[in-house]
Order: structure tokens, then C-alpha cells, then sequence
């Protein structure tokens, strides 16, 4: 949600980012309306306050004369019910006020493209080079299966498409990218935390735009609790509603989840395998720093991911999410993309996103610099590593003629000593 104060002093650098999305700025006026009207009324209760208070001390100083005091008293009462009846008013211009806030997208950054959707992201940067086979390539599901390592078909059986068992080896391999990631990002100097897997509508409404993210998330029946879709969302709101000391940012955590989605107006996508499912397992990594700093904490968190990708050996580009991509949220985004080579083009692994104050102003995380004086802070966040998506591109980049897979050097040390993915026989 976008600083009232933008509103009031900036209201063409929203607009100028809404037509450069190419939306309709009515909102943005319907903002600066309510929030005059609201500002009005809000004055006009506080001049009835004044004067309920005069009232009140001319009644104390009446009784003290012992003259009749009905007249002032009866005068006092309507003031207090007029008083009721336009702060109603006032919080119903509020609500309106905010309500109408909450759906105005981010401000964009000034080096986001211009573009239709996805296939108009510009790639800024590669790293390492497509790899070469002398054999004809299998697709990752057929991989996987044939090592004996996947069951899509009884997952199917008993929740339906988009679900699958991995089974030995392949579990270990699971595992073992969600600890390398820890690892590396303990390193990095990230707190690792183990979220909530369920959150309830009002903060998970602060964390991500429900319009937008609403019809990926699955319903606990009968409870005002969702299944996370990321560990993003927990994470960011686990400071709603408080104020931490300009001291103790930044704030750097990593969070390792399950995730949960519907993948809602995805069908007939990624329908094969696991490269786009109901339930994954991913490292996320979550800043919350100062506002002056927030540029300099998406350079690394970008390194952070960068680098452990390249660890695994993956070659790799990065994409400048254009304006019909980005979503409502991020005030700038990048991709990275992974090259998959049995589908013969990139696909994306991790997202980048710097958020600067939109997040926070929705959840009311704020941090004191050393006068006392409260912001907001800046929320920033980046994929480490989807296990799934990581477990697809290793299967194709480093599969071998005989079917067997070769593991990267970098998960070695979580494997149990296994560098190589074999056939197994058992059920």
C-alpha cells in the first residue's frame, strides 16, 4: 500500500507509473478525494470536541455557582451524539479511503520495462554455457521414473494431478538442496526460520494482494486459515504491527516451507512431472532493512541466489521483469531462469523482488530511527532454492546416456555419499 503522504504531496508519481503499466489513474483520484473529505470531517469532530470541552468546564463552573445547569447539560449531550454520528462517518470515510489504497498497485522503479507480459522480460545477464550431448535427451519425469525414483501415477490416484511420491534417493536429493540452501545462507549471515504452514486472511492480505494470489491459495474449511503459498508470506508478517529499532536492521532470515497452490489458470501448462505442482518445498530469503538501504539489499540478495546456482553448475540467465508481469507488489522484479535443455529453452527458478514500503505500509511494520521518529521499513525478498524446479534441472542437465544422473559436487556432503542417481527395483 502506497505512503498517504504520496497522495497528498506526489499524486503524479503514481499516475505517471499507472500509465507507464498502462492502467487507469481514476483510483488514484478517488484516493485524494476521500482522503479530503476524510481530513474535513475529522477536523469538523475535533472542533465539536473543543467545544464539548468548553461546555463541560461551564458546567463545572455553573454547579460551582449552584446555578441550573440543564440547558448546558441537554446542549452537551447533542453535541456528543452529533459527535458519534460524524465520527461514524469518519471511519466509514477511512475505510473507504484504505480499501480503495490497498488495490493501488506499487510504485514502479524507474528501470522496469515496458512490456505486454513475459515474453517481453529483457535479459540483462548469463551465466555459464549450455551444456552439449552426444545421446538423445529424456524429459525429467521419464528420468526419474525410469531410475525409480517417482510415482506420479498413485499420487494421482489419491490426490488427484499435479501431486507425485518421490521415493529413496530422490528424497535424499530433495532434502538435500533444502539444506544446502540453509547452509549457504546461514553463511550469508540469514536467521533460518521454520514459519507457520497456515496463516489467517488478515495478515496473509498484508503480505500479498489476496485479488491477484487469492485463487492460488487453498481454504482450511470452515477456519479463517489459508495453506501457505510461500514462506514469504509468514515471514514478512511476523512483524505486523510492530515498530523495531533502527538498531536491529536489517533483518535477514531465511525461511524453509512447504508451499500450497492451486496453480489456478495454469491448466493445460506443466501438466507433465514436477516443474509445476500443488505442493514443493522451498529456501526463501526475507529482508527487512531501511529505506536508504533497500537498493543495496536487492544486489544481494540477487548475489545470494546467483551464487548458489552456480555452485550447482546450472547455467543460467537473469530477466528485467517488464511492467505487464510484475504483478501489483513489487516496485522492481528479476528472474532468474534456468536453462532446461529437454524443453530447449529457460525456465524461471527464483524471483527477486524489492518491495520498499508497500508491504509494510499494509502491515504496519515500522522501525524508529534515533529521534524517535517512526517509518516504514523496506521489505525485500528472493527464491533461494524450489526444490522441485532444482530437482527438474539437475535431472536434465546432468542426466547420462546409461539414464543415471550425476549429482553436483556442491550436494555431495548432504547425499550420504551418493554422487550418482542409479536404477532401483523396489516398488
Amino acid at each position: 500500500m502506497i505512503d498517504i503522504q504520496v497522495f497528498r504531496e506526489n499524486p503524479d508519481l503514481i499516475k505517471k507509473s499507472h500509465k507507464k503499466r498502462g492502467i487507469p489513474t481514476k483510483e488514484i483520484d478517488e484516493v485524494i478525494r476521500l482522503d479530503k473529505e476524510w481530513r474535513e470531517q475529522q477536523y469538523e469532530v475535533q472542533k465539536l470536541q473543543s467545544k464539548r470541552n468548553k461546555i463541560s468546564s461551564e458546567i463545572a463552573e455553573l454547579k460551582k455557582s449552584g446555578k441550573d445547569v440543564k440547558s448546558k447539560i441537554k446542549e452537551m449531550q447533542k453535541i456528543s451524539d452529533d459527535i458519534k454520528s460524524q465520527e461514524e462517518n469518519v471511519k466509514s470515510l477511512l475505510d473507504e479511503r484504505d480499501k480503495i489504497r490497498m488495490i493501488v498497485p506499487n510504485i514502479l522503479d524507474d528501470s522496469v520495462p515496458a512490456g505486454k507480459d513475459d515474453s517481453e522480460n529483457v535479459e540483462i545477464s548469463t551465466w555459464g554455457k549450455k551444456p552439449t550431448y552426444n545421446f538423445e535427451l529424456k524429459g525429467h519425469e521419464e528420468i526419474a521414473i525410469n531410475l525409480g525414483m517417482l510415482d506420479m501415477e498413485n499420487a494421482a490416484k489419491i490426490s488427484g494431478a499435479r501431486f507425485f511420491y518421490l521415493k529413496g534417493d530422490l528424497v535424499l536429493l530433495d532434502m538435500a538442496i533444502q539444506r544446502f540452501a540453509i547452509d549457504h545462507m546461514i553463511s550469508r549471515g540469514f536467521t533460518p526460520i521454520l514459519p507457520p504452514f497456515m496463516m489467517r486472511k488478515e495478515p496473509y492480505e498484508g503480505a500479498t494482494p489476496m485479488a491477484d494470489f487469492g485463487e492460488v491459495l487453498y481454504k482450511i474449511e470452515g477456519e479463517d486459515l489459508y495453506l501457505i503459498a510461500t514462506s514469504e508470506h509468514p515471514m514478512i508478517a511476523r512483524l505486523m504491527n510492530e515498530t523495531v529499532s533502527e538498531k536491529d536492521l536489517p533483518i535477514c532470515c531465511a525461511g524453509v516451507s512447504p508451499c500450497f497452490r492451486k496453480e489456478a489458470g495454469s491448466h493445460g501448462k506443466d501438466t507433465k512431472g514436477i516443474f509445476r505442482t500443488h505442493q514443493f518445498n522451498k529456501v526463501e530469503q526475507i529482508v527487512f532493512c531501511k529505506p536508504e538501504d533497500s537498493e543495496d539489499w536487492f544486489n544481494k540478495i540477487h548475489e545470494n541466489t546467483e551464487l548458489i546456482v552456480q555452485k550447482l553448475g546450472l547455467h543460467y540467465r537473469i530477466v528485467k521483469i517488464c511492467t505487464g508481469d510484475i504483478g501489483t507488489f513489487a516496485s522492481k522484479k528479476h528472474d532468474l531462469e534456468v536453462w532446461m535443455p529437454v524443453q530447449d529453452r529457460y525456465r524461471e527458478l527464483g524471483s527477486c523482488s524489492n518491495i520498499k514500503d508497500y508491504q509494510a505500509n499494509r502491515l504496519n511494520i515500522k522501525f524508529a530511527d534515533k529521534d524517535g521518529k517512526k517509518k516504514a521499513v523496506h521489505t525485500l525478498n528472493n527464491t533461494v532454492l524450489p526444490t522441485g524446479r532444482t530437482i527438474v534441472a539437475i535431472l536434465e542437465n546432468f542426466q547420462q546416456k546409461d539414464g543415471s544422473v550425476k549429482i553436483p559436487e556442491a550436494l555431495w556432503p548432504y547425499m550420504n555419499g551418493i554422487k550418482v542417481l542409479k536404477h532401483v527395483a523396489k516398488k
